[in-house]
């Protein structure tokens, strides 16, 4: 792991933008467990299955090309229509 982006200004930089940092803080030899824990929610193989859906005709998603969440979501939400309706009507 690259433990260089633990800067105090790029996360101010992130904080500007409304996000939160997922990087974890330096450790060093004497510190234990500083920062913020990731949580994982949900099991990686759910995770690696949707991407695999995904990866089949919105390479956008998967990609993360928008840069503002609230297209994200928007076009999450098409493509999950889109394959359910899809799914619905062929089998």
């Amino acid at each position: 792991m690259d433990k260089g982006y633990d800067a105090q200004a790029l996360r101010q930089k992130l904080r500007q933008h409304g996000i939160r940092a997922q990087i974890p803080k330096r450790i060093w030899k004497t510190k234990k467990h500083r920062g913020r824990p990731i949580s994982v929610s949900v099991p990686r193989f759910q995770a690696e299955r949707t991407f695999a859906w995904f990866q089949k005709k919105y390479r956008r998603l998967v990609v993360r090309w928008e840069r503002l969440a609230a297209c994200f979501a928007a076009f999450l939400a098409l493509a999950i229509i889109h394959l359910w309706v899809h799914r619905l009507l062929v089998g």
